[in-house]
């Protein structure tokens, strides 16, 4: 008899954290393994933050806060979202939670129903079908390629959208690509979703601040479906506060108040000296933060690097992202190739033979939707991308 619920047995291991595990364990085995398999900036915290949560702590927020977050943090997120997005929303709109994974599975968990349709663009994030799946939805798979910087068209949308479709849920910038959908390309989406009002979009703007094409742009810019657009964020990437866990959603009331409901029973209130730091996050203003600024032009700097070092890699072709730390190039080139007993049939395949005989830790395409490719996340010294790379390019150059 099978103990476990159908609902777990279902359910997919994280591919990014299961290459962050076999990583650290040849780590612990001796092995020099440099790990671009995992999505967090190799930055500290910076110091204003942790000095606001060290004064949390000195002034005792330390008992369980309200479910969808203190009140000076919410609307310190209202006054983010007008000053960076020109975005007008109420502090009942918000609800924050355990990171962004908990905000989005608050948002799916509230939305869907068992068959609803949730159309999500591929390459997407790993977890986007497996919430899903939670949610007993239905993941309809629409893709794009590296030909059209991994962005779907508003044709490929609108032809996915059915009676049963509910939720489209996308992230820009985007992981694992690092595209960035412009103005005019959001414009062109909303306009498909203007003629199906059944239709809630969730926007997953989570590397927001980790764009290198200037001034961010947001789905729920458009007035004619903003009621229906649900935006997640949080500061675990623009300010290196991935251990913080600290998300949020905003949404309509009705959908905020669902989400909040849901929270109730499964975490309560995101940690208090968490939203603490929180708010002196949100309230910096990227365009006067000189630490901000540094590591933005840190990531692009080492994009730029990277870019140079993966086309010299025979067989791999990549976009040129415009956000977050991450390239995912195509390599199907290598599939059939072989060395010894080892042969290499898909990105799987090639990721573990990377990991065991160059020691290098990446993400295969299969976990985001696109068996063709891998994700090599550039969150690291240039040091290390330099010897990654080096070693990438000798240990494929033996199979034939």
């Amino acid at each position: 008899m099978n103990i476990l619920s159908d609902r777990i047995t279902r359910l997919s291991e994280s591919e990014t954290l299961a290459m962050t595990r076999r990583s650290r364990e040849l780590k612990e085995q001796g092995f020099d393994v440099i790990n671009l398999s995992i999505g967090q900036p190799d930055y500290n915290t910076p110091e204003y933050i942790k000095d606001a949560a060290k004064e949390a702590i000195d002034q005792n927020f330390t008992f369980y806060p309200p479910v969808n977050g203190y009140l000076d943090l919410r609307k310190a997120i209202v006054a983010k979202l007008k000053r960076d997005n020109n975005l007008d929303y109420s502090a009942e709109q918000i609800v924050v939670s355990t990171g962004a994974k908990q905000a989005l599975a608050n948002t799916m968990l509230s939305l869907v129903n068992p068959g609803d349709e949730v159309i999500v663009p591929a390459p997407y994030w790993v977890s986007y079908r497996e919430i899903v799946k939670l949610a007993e939805g239905n993941s309809v798979v629409i893709s794009a390629g590296v030909d059209t910087d991994f962005k779907v068209t508003p044709a490929q949308v609108e032809a996915a959208i059915t009676p049963r479709t509910k939720v489209f849920i996308f992230s820009s910038p985007c992981n694992p690509t690092g595209s960035v959908y412009s103005h005019d390309e959001l414009a062109g989406l909303a306009a498909v979703f203007q003629r199906h009002p059944g239709v809630f979009i969730i926007s997953d703007e989570i590397y927001e601040l980790i764009n290198f094409k200037g001034k961010h742009e947001s789905i729920a810019q458009f007035e004619s479906i903003r009621n229906r657009v649900i935006i997640i964020n949080g500061v675990s990437k623009g300010f290196a506060m991935t251990g913080w866990r600290l998300g949020y959603c905003v949404a309509s009331p009705e959908i905020a108040k669902a989400c909040d409901k849901i929270q109730g029973q499964f975490t309560s209130g995101a940690s208090s000296i968490s939203q603490k730091a929180a708010i002196a996050a949100v309230l910096t203003n990227p365009e006067e933060s000189e630490e901000l600024k540094e590591m933005i032009a840190t990531f692009k700097r080492r994009r730029d690097l990277f870019l140079g070092l993966i086309n010299d890699i025979p067989g791999f072709v990549t976009n040129v992202p415009d956000g977050a730390f991450y390239f995912f190039p195509e390599v199907n080139w290598y599939f059939g190739k072989k060395t010894g007993d080892i042969v290499i049939n898909n990105s799987t395949d090639l990721c573990n033979y990377l990991l065991d005989h160059a020691h290098v830790a990446l993400v295969p395409g299969e976990a985001f939707g696109n068996p063709d490719c891998i994700r090599l996340s550039y969150a690291t010294s240039d040091k290390e991308l330099i010897e990654a790379a080096r070693r990438i390019k000798e240990t494929l150059s033996k199979l034939k």
